[in-house]
C-alpha cells in the first residue's frame, strides 16, 4: 500500500508527488476555468532559475485523470508555486535518510540563489 504524506513546500528530486491543478482555457487575457486535474508525477531535477530565483520542478508524468490529462511517461515543467498552491503529497522513499542528503543540498542551493536575489535587488536601489 502507498502512503502518501503531505510535503507542501519542500518537494525534492525523486519524490513521487501526487498534486492539482485549475485547467483553463480560452485568451491569456480572459481565461476560462475548465475544471480541476489530478497529477502523479516522478519529479525528474528542479531548479532555481537564474534571473528571479523561480523554483521550477521537470516532472514525469505517471498518472493523471481530469480534465485535459497529462499523458503517462511525458515531461512536463511546473513552477514551485504551481505545484503547492493546493497542497502536495509524496510517497514515502524507501530509505528516507537518502532523501534528507537530497533534501538538504536543494535548501543549500535555494539559500544561495535567495542571497544572490537579494544582493541584485540591493544593488538596483
Amino acid at each position: 500500500m502507498n502512503t502518501w504524506i503531505d510535503t507542501t513546500g519542500d518537494v525534492v528530486a525523486g519524490d513521487t508527488i501526487r498534486f492539482s491543478e485549475g485547467v483553463f482555457g480560452g485568451s491569456f487575457r480572459n481565461p476560462k476555468y475548465q475544471g480541476d486535474r489530478v497529477i502523479i508525477a516522478k519529479v525528474v531535477k528542479d531548479s532555481y532559475g537564474k534571473d528571479k530565483q523561480q523554483h521550477t520542478f521537470t516532472l514525469e508524468v505517471v498518472e493523471c485523470e481530469g480534465v485535459e490529462p497529462l499523458q503517462a511517461g511525458s515531461r512536463t515543467a511546473r513552477k514551485g508555486r504551481n505545484v503547492y498552491r493546493n497542497g502536495t503529497k509524496r510517497l514515502l522513499w524507501n530509505d528516507e535518510s537518502k532523501r534528507r542528503l537530497v533534501a538538504d543540498e536543494k535548501h543549500t542551493r535555494g539559500d544561495k540563489a535567495r542571497a544572490e536575489r537579494e544582493v541584485r535587488k540591493n544593488d538596483l536601489c
